[in-house]
């Protein structure tokens, strides 16, 4: 039991995952969940009994128990009690302490990535405030490889994201093209599937294949289907480069995705097998989102922020190349309007990094949440001055597969030229040669006779 006193009333908390969710800053999964605090004084009390609270305790108290768990497995089994010792005497409030003072520079917090748990990282997310998860994670480096270099101070990187509601080629291509000729393309260029037709998906992984080939273009594909039809393509011989799932903080969660920690293993190992990296062997990625525990009816009590940071602990454990939160996109019912949204990104951006991900977003919304373009705006623009891995470049930032608004290849535009951010070096080379970009890094306006635009002509007849 957890008590704090807020002016002349006492709060009692029962145990520490009732304590977690009631320190979580308001948002509409965890009342739809009935775990949220119901008043801002309650919140408080929370954040001050949880601020007094030793990080040891989250080795010694599980928020969903381990028996049942193979994601608290996980964590438990895997952390690193050595990174763990230089903060092991601190409690949650020490420690936002210390990752705001100078001692934890960005080598700081490499050395101690892997001694923190997801928990950890959740809980002292819920006593910061937006500045304070900004300016730490900004402090945090994690750089991830490929065919190019992810995540380097000063760069950001964007994943094409060519989706048509068909799935057809020329479509695909159409849009593939328009992201190119913006620059965009060098965290990957990744289609989400209309279908699930294996013959269809192996299309499009050649296709993929087929333009990254014949033009040397330094990045890499990522047909973003279910992994367990992408061993099937590995198994047919397609060109696969990585390999993506969604995943979440619990094993319920992730058994609702068909998926397990075997299976992720397999699939990765497969990947590695193919050897198709040229820079290194990051070859996974994944993406989750605050709510997914809760829409499975899988978060045994636990707070949806909590919840989200246990899926870092999974996607920690295959050192993916690229993981992003698609924020916005499962819905109101989990993050209701702009300003929960914007909280959120911040939120997962800060716990990702901490733990040691390359960790980027989806700046996102749907059309029914109270939010619009300017809150995504705001939200793009802090998270890449948190030092953002990766975001994501829809034509005209409406995917009209997906249906919801995205980020845009102009988007990328203006976020490079606000704050000087670069493309991975290797992308930014070919870009160059390519006569895409000036000696600058700036746009050049497209020829004619550009060779991708003749691919496309080529492509169509």
């Amino acid at each position: 039991m957890y008590q704090a006193t807020v002016g002349q009333r006492g709060y009692r908390f029962d145990d520490l995952r009732q304590l977690m969710a009631k320190a979580s800053p308001a948002r509409s999964g965890d009342y739809l969940a009935e775990v949220a605090a119901q008043s801002a004084e309650e919140r408080m009390a929370a954040r001050i009994a949880l601020a007094d609270l030793p990080l040891k305790a989250f080795l010694q108290q599980t928020l969903v128990p381990y028996e049942q768990d193979e994601v608290t497995r996980l964590i438990i089994d895997s952390h690193d009690a050595a990174a763990f010792e230089p903060i092991s005497h601190l409690t949650v409030g020490d420690f936002r302490d210390w990752l705001l003072s100078e001692q934890a520079d960005s080598a700081m917090l490499a050395q101690v990535a892997t001694g923190i748990t997801p928990e950890m990282a959740a809980a002292v997310s819920k006593i910061m405030r937006n500045q304070d998860l900004i300016l730490v994670a900004k402090k945090c480096r994690v750089v991830t490889r490929f065919r190019n270099t992810i995540g380097l101070p000063g760069h950001l990187s964007v994943r094409l994201q060519p989706n048509h509601p068909t799935d057809s080629l020329q479509g695909i291509a159409a849009s593939m093209l328009d992201g190119l000729l913006y620059g965009s393309g060098d965290a990957v260029v990744g289609i989400n599937p209309a279908s699930d037709s294996l013959p269809l998906l192996e299309k499009l992984n050649y296709m993929l294949d087929d333009v990254i080939q014949r033009f040397a273009i330094p990045t890499q594909s990522c047909v973003l289907t279910h992994v367990t039809n992408t061993l099937r393509l590995m198994e047919r011989g397609a060109p696969v480069d990585l390999v993506f799932q969604s995943i979440a903080g619990t094993e319920a969660a992730n058994r609702g995705f068909g998926i397990s920690l075997a299976l992720l293993a397999e699939a990765q190992q497969a990947a590695l097998s193919l050897k198709r990296g040229t820079l290194g062997d990051n070859v996974m990625y994944f993406e989750t989102g605050q709510g997914s525990c809760l829409s499975a009816n899988a978060h045994h009590g636990v707070d949806q922020q909590t919840c989200e940071a246990r899926a870092y602990a999974v996607a920690r454990h295959f050192s993916p190349l690229l993981i992003n939160t698609v924020v916005g996109f499962i819905g109101p019912e989990y993050l209701y309007d702009g300003k929960q949204i914007i909280r959120a990104g911040l939120e997962d951006h800060f716990c990702g990094k901490l733990l040691g991900l390359p960790l980027g977003c989806d700046v996102c919304y749907t059309n029914h949440a109270e939010a619009d373009q300017d809150d995504m705006d705001t939200l793009l623009t802090l998270l890449a001055a948190a030092g953002l891995t990766f975001l994501i470049g829809v034509p005209g930032a409406d995917d009209i597969m997906l249906n919801y608004q995205s980020t845009s290849f102009h988007d990328a535009l203006y976020i490079r030229e606000l704050l000087g951010l670069k493309h991975a070096p290797e992308f930014a080379a070919w870009l160059a040669a390519m006569n895409i970009t000036d000696e600058r890094g700036r746009l050049r306006d497209a020829a004619a006779n550009h060779p991708l635009l003749l691919a496309l002509q080529g492509e169509r007849t």
